[in-house]
């Protein structure tokens, strides 16, 4: 959607050097840019190669603008002959420009005839796609997009201009806040992994997985993700946590706000994840651990039961995962060690 230059910088809250009337009407990378599009350097050494695109205009960093004297602006300007957007968070200002140059969804298609309704309560301007089943007691809210041959049980509540989108199924009394993304294929609120051992048979008797599943609002979740509902009580993704594709989240699980969670990760049930932690790719966290608030996972790393990870901003990695400092001296030591053996 086309955006002037000066309607841009005042939404972005960027400083604009040049002609604030011109038009970008997209996004693009330094190698596929053209005259209709914007680009971003956030590293002074890209700036020439941004400088050389074909873009309309650059979002950069303060550097873009350090040229040294009262007419910084003007040397700038002669030196791009684009007009520049001034950012201390160039990366961050690009992505908030994507939802001023997205086109609007469409709207207004309303309940496709094939889908399948049952008395609930459907906020206005929400899309219900073909073949949705949509089951009693449901509360949708205002502007949310249900896709094709999704299955929202009896009794869920899925809050005001969410993006549902096609083949999710989120099982009964699972409760979604406002602006949730969930991503084709993923599963909502099922039971958890939970069974008790009969010492006299050997055999399993499944534990009662009759809790619920809460997602708060700003919430993301990727394409066939399973996030599983509390046993007794509830499992809870709090504000702003982003989720990737192919993760799992046990039964109890505890997450706190503006978690990031990287693909193939599994958390086991009533694990504890504080407020703003990253985890890598592939992390495996076993029952009952706790990641304190802001710690880092790297990829593949392994938390056994149990376990406390306490340590904002440092980076854990390693099974069992430890600092990278400490995880870095036992493999150089392991190396070193294994060329005396030779």
């Amino acid at each position: 959607m086309k955006q002037s230059l000066a309607a841009l910088a005042e939404k972005l809250n960027c400083r604009l050097i040049g002609d604030g009337s011109l038009t970008v009407e997209r996004l693009a990378s330094l190698k596929s840019a053209d005259p209709k599009s914007l680009v971003f350097v956030d590293d002074a050494k890209h700036f020439d190669f941004a400088v050389a695109s074909a873009a309309a205009a650059i979002i950069a960093g303060n550097f873009a603008a350090s040229l040294g004297g009262e007419s910084a602006t003007e040397k700038l300007t002669a030196k791009t002959r684009k007009p520049i957007l001034i950012s201390p968070q160039p990366r961050l200002a690009f992505a908030r420009a994507a939802e001023f140059l997205r086109e609007p969804a469409a709207k207004g298609r309303g309940i496709h005839s094939s889908a399948i309704v049952a008395a609930s309560v459907i906020g206005s301007n929400v899309d219900i796609g073909p073949r949705a089943v949509i089951g009693e007691q449901v509360h949708i809210g205002d502007g949310t997009t249900i896709g094709a041959s999704c299955v929202i049980a009896d009794g869920v509540t899925i809050g005001a201009h969410c993006r549902i989108d096609a083949h999710v199924t989120i099982y009964a009394n699972t409760t979604l806040g406002d602006r949730v993304i969930v991503q084709a294929g993923t599963v909502l609120g099922s039971d958890g992994f939970g069974y008790v051992r009969d010492q006299q048979t050997g055999r399993y008797q499944q534990f009662p997985q009759i809790g619920r599943l809460v997602i708060e609002d700003d919430v993301d979740i990727g394409a066939n993700s399973t996030i599983d509902r509390g046993a007794l009580d509830e499992t809870r993704i709090r504000r702003g946590t982003k989720i990737d594709n192919l993760v799992h989240v046990g039964h109890n699980v505890q997450i706190g706000q503006d978690v990031v969670i990287a693909a193939q990760t599994g958390l086991s049930g009533s694990a504890v994840v504080e407020d703003g932690v990253v985890i890598g790719g592939q992390v495996g966290i076993a029952d009952h651990v706790r990641i304190e608030q802001g710690a880092i996972l790297g990829a593949q790393s392994g938390i056994p039961t149990g376990k406390v990870i306490r340590g904002k901003g440092v980076v854990f990695w390693g099974t069992p995962a430890r600092p990278i400092r400490e995880y870095l001296k036992e493999l150089a030591f392991l190396s070193r060690s294994a060329k005396k053996s030779r």
